[in-house]
């Protein structure tokens, strides 16, 4: 794979990303903040690190392998490892812009 190509299947990746909800919050955890990180190899490897609102959060058990399963739906993919960190803590200003006015924190 071409690092054109690693672009590419990043962008699917983030976009698959953004099928993904907070059971309570109702933006996807990409525009949240919750994604740190997504590496893609050239052999189609792909590394998410990601936080949780709160190390309570009562979807710490189900989104992280709700992530593993969406990317791993993303063509050319052909590992996914996700590591749930705690370091930096999440906050509300992680949140995009858009994840901010759609809840009415702007």
């Amino acid at each position: 794979m071409h690092q054109r190509d690693t672009r590419t299947l990043e962008t699917q990746i983030v976009e698959q990303l953004r099928t993904c909800f907070d059971p309570e919050i109702p933006v996807n955890i990409y525009d949240l903040g919750l994604i740190y990180a997504v590496t893609v190899t050239p052999a189609g490897a792909v590394h998410v690190t990601m936080t949780l609102t709160s190390p309570a959060c009562p979807a710490a058990g189900s989104l992280p392998g709700e992530v593993k399963t969406k990317v791993a739906e993303s063509p050319g993919v052909t590992d996914v490892q996700v590591k749930v960190v705690w370091e930096p803590p999440w906050d509300p200003s992680k949140m995009s812009e858009d994840a901010r006015l759609e809840l009415g924190l702007l």
